[in-house]
């Protein structure tokens, strides 16, 4: 990295650094897509997801509209590594516009790539020059002035794109994997919703109706309903609650027991609404007790449920005590389980039940207590042998993530500072990818 000169960040802007608009209180479901602090968080790279809408006309809206490569960069943040993230917006179906505590960044295209970029802040050197410029007062943040005037690699425009397109193969490649593992976890959801919710093939064989299902399957399911203090449920089936086939491992572990390398989870690294925990740090440096956890457990936020981070531990590790571990009493109602405790019923029903105001937390006891419908167990054991497969495959394609984007920030120094040619790099990616 030390080879390549350095220029002001600002030298290479196509129009001045800008601040987004002043988020209202009351976000609907009509007007302009907007891009918030938890997009940033999230997503890497913004491309047609789903965002909080705000009204938006006139002016306001002509100047604050996002185009494509334009880079937002994290204002503030309550822990000291969010401050200065930086996230690239690849366009999208919709105009979209973003927030105050966001700064964008346009650059001229003559002279620089807004991938490059991306790419070079989100590697360590580039983290680390960030680092320099964020100041520490309630909360960590960035001011636009410091952006600005911040050195950054200049180096010819035609290599910026050589190395933005190597790395952007991994990040295809990733981002394929991460669709694949949405794609797989609405397939499951589906199933689920349909078997265990909407009871669809006890209501076809009701109807004298094809289940539409293998028949090994469709044996399993009655054919007719009986009245339950829950309303109208399969025959058969019966009314319990999730304590009876989940349990909570408590397996507290204190800082001075713990490997450094073992894997640590905090509500930070997991993504709302998606099972796949692909984030996690080592728990080097960690000062309280947290909990272990087993690879292929399930972890549920307790702390603020409402923001649904439910998902399956890729590994063995620990994690903070404002997760709890969920696992099955028995192994075949995992899916059964995984499908309820990741649910939109139950997230709500967690919320309802929490205790606190402005940090609300649920706790097992009331966890456990939820309400549910519970089938026989050969039911349950037939919907773990075909939703498990789709489990392990996320688990596989986080990991799969993982070894590529370690391999993305490896050679990004090198490819700046000429260490590492390009061609021959985009030899070894296609070794790698394939």
């Amino acid at each position: 990295m030390a080879e390549a000169s350095t220029s002001p960040f600002q030298n290479l802007l196509r129009v001045p650094l800008r601040n987004g608009l002043t988020r209202p209180k009351a976000v609907r479901g009509a007007g302009i897509k907007m891009v918030n602090m938890g997009e940033i968080f999230t997503h890497d790279r913004i491309q047609n997801i789903r965002m909080d809408r705000v009204p938006l006309d006139g002016k306001e809206r002509e100047m604050s509209l996002l185009e494509r490569g334009d880079l937002l960069f994290a204002r503030q943040s309550l822990v000291l590594e969010g401050a200065g993230k930086c996230s690239v917006f690849l366009g999208d179906k919709e105009p979209v516009t973003f927030e105050s505590h966001l700064i964008r960044a346009r650059l001229d295209p003559a002279i620089a790539d807004p991938l490059f970029f991306f790419y070079f802040f989100r590697s360590p050197v580039g983290r680390d020059a960030i680092r320099s410029i964020v100041e520490q007062v309630a909360a960590a943040g960035i001011r636009g002035r410091d952006l600005a005037n911040l050195p950054v690699p200049q180096i010819p425009v035609r290599q910026q794109r050589a190395i933005a397109r190597i790395l952007g193969t991994l990040d295809d490649k990733i981002e394929l994997n991460r669709r694949m593992n949405e794609t797989l976890e609405e397939m499951a959801r589906a199933i689920f919703k349909s078997w265990f919710v909407d009871f669809d093939p006890v209501r076809a064989k009701v109807e004298g109706r094809d289940p539409g299902l293998p028949e090994h399957i469709a044996d399993l399911f009655p054919d007719r309903f009986e009245d339950s203090e829950m309303g109208e449920i399969p025959a058969g089936w019966r009314v319990g609650t999730l304590g009876e086939v989940v349990e909570n491992p408590r397996r507290s572990i204190k800082p001075a027991r713990m490997d450094e390398s073992t894997p640590y989870i905090g509500l930070e690294h997991m993504p709302r609404r998606s099972i796949s925990l692909a984030d996690w740090n080592s728990s080097e440096n960690l000062e309280s007790n947290k909990y272990e956890f087993e690879r292929g457990e399930i972890l549920f936020g307790k702390l603020r449920p409402y923001f649904h981070k439910v998902g399956i531990a890729p590994v063995d590790g620990v994690c903070s005590t404002d997760i709890l571990v969920v696992a099955a009493k028995q192994p075949e109602w995992f899916a059964f389980i995984l499908e309820h405790v990741s649910s939109e019923d139950f997230v709500n029903y967690t919320t309802a039940t929490s205790s606190g105001t402005k940090m609300p937390r649920t706790n097992w006891k009331d966890m456990s207590g939820f309400d549910l419908v519970i089938p026989t167990l050969s039911l349950a054991k037939a919907f773990n042998v075909l939703i498990k497969p789709f489990v392990e495959c996320v688990v596989e394609n986080i990991h799969e993530a993982r070894t590529l984007s370690s391999l993305r920030d490896t050679l990004l120094p090198k490819l700046i500072s000429g260490e590492m040619r390009a061609g021959k790099s985009e030899q070894f990616i296609k070794i790698g990818v394939t």
